[in-house]
C-alpha cells in the first residue's frame, strides 16, 4: 500500500516537531513530504509540487490565515487534497469546514485526536476511492454561485464609551487587552474602551497584517508597536505606544513570528 503523504502549514518551530512526533507514533508509515511556516511559502511548495494525500495546516501563519489558501479570488487554484485544520483557537470552525475540512484539531493535538482523523480520512478514501473530485465535492458544502469575495477583514470596531458607544476604525486602535474575563481596547489617543468581543474573536475578525497576539492578554496593532528588546529565556518586551503599565512580552515560541510580523 503506498504510504500516506501529508504537507504540514505551522509557524511555531516546537507545535511542528510535536505534530510530527505525533504523526509517527499514530501512523508510523506517513511520510511528511513537505513544511512550510507561511502562507506565502505554503502557496509555493503546494503550487511547485504533485498534491500530498493530506495536508495539516494551522489556521493562523504568521503572514495570514491557511483559510486564504482556498479563496476563489486568489491566485492559483485552490490545494487538490483533503484537510486536517490544526489551530489554538475555536473561532474558524465554520470556515474551516468550506475548505476541504475533513477535522478540526485543538491544540495541543492529542495522540487520539490525530489518530481519529486519520482514521476518518482512511474511510473517506475507501469510499472515493480513485475519485478525488468526488472527494473533495462531498467536503465542501454546496452553496450558491459564488460572488466576488469582499474583504474579510473588520474596518471599524463598535465599542462602549460608558453608557454609550462608539465606532472606532481599525488604524486607531492601538492594542486590545484581556483583564478578567473582560476586553478593552485602547486607543491610539490613550482612550481606553470595552469590547462586547472576547480577544479570540477580534484576532479571528481583525486583518493579521495590522494585529498581532503577542500573548494570551494582548493583540497589538502593528503602528503602535514602537520597538522591542530580549527578555530572557527567549521572550521579547515590547515597547507599546501608548504604553501599557506592566510589562507586555510575546513568548519565545511566538518570537520568530512576531519579528516576521512587523517586517512583512
Amino acid at each position: 500500500m503506498k504510504p500516506l503523504t501529508l504537507f504540514i502549514a505551522e509557524d511555531e518551530p516546537p507545535a511542528l516537531a510535536r505534530l510530527i512526533e505525533c504523526l509517527q507514533r499514530v501512523a508510523p508509515t506517513a511520510r511528511v513530504v513537505g513544511t512550510a511556516r507561511s502562507l506565502q511559502a505554503s502557496r509555493t511548495w503546494l503550487s511547485g509540487h504533485p498534491a500530498p494525500d493530506l495536508l495539516l495546516l494551522d489556521i493562523q501563519l504568521a503572514d495570514g490565515l491557511s483559510l486564504a489558501l482556498f479563496d476563489p479570488a486568489a491566485s492559483g487554484p485552490p490545494p487538490a487534497s483533503p484537510v486536517i485544520f490544526t489551530t489554538a483557537h475555536d473561532a474558524f470552525v465554520l470556515e474551516a469546514f468550506k475548505c476541504n475540512a475533513i477535522d478540526y484539531l485543538l491544540k495541543p493535538v492529542s495522540e487520539s485526536a490525530m489518530a481519529a482523523a486519520l482514521a476518518r480520512y482512511e474511510s473517506l478514501s475507501r469510499h472515493f476511492t480513485g475519485n478525488l473530485a468526488g472527494l473533495l465535492a462531498a467536503l465542501t458544502p454546496q452553496t450558491q454561485p459564488q460572488t466576488p469575495a469582499r474583504h474579510p477583514w473588520r474596518q471599524r470596531l463598535v465599542l462602549r464609551r460608558g453608557s454609550g458607544f462608539a465606532s472606532l476604525r481599525c488604524d486607531e486602535v492601538a492594542w486590545c487587552t484581556s483583564v478578567d474575563k473582560l476586553t478593552f481596547v485602547l486607543t491610539r489617543s490613550g482612550e481606553r474602551l470595552l469590547a462586547d468581543e472576547t480577544l479570540a474573536e477580534l484576532e479571528a475578525a481583525l486583518d493579521p497584517q495590522r494585529f498581532f497576539r503577542a500573548n494570551r492578554q494582548f493583540l497589538v496593532q502593528l503602528d503602535a508597536v514602537k520597538g522591542f528588546r530580549p527578555q530572557g529565556k527567549g521572550q521579547l518586551r515590547l515597547e507599546l505606544q501608548p504604553a501599557h503599565d506592566a510589562p507586555v512580552l510575546v513568548s519565545q515560541e511566538r518570537a520568530k513570528a512576531f519579528r516576521d510580523w512587523l517586517q512583512q
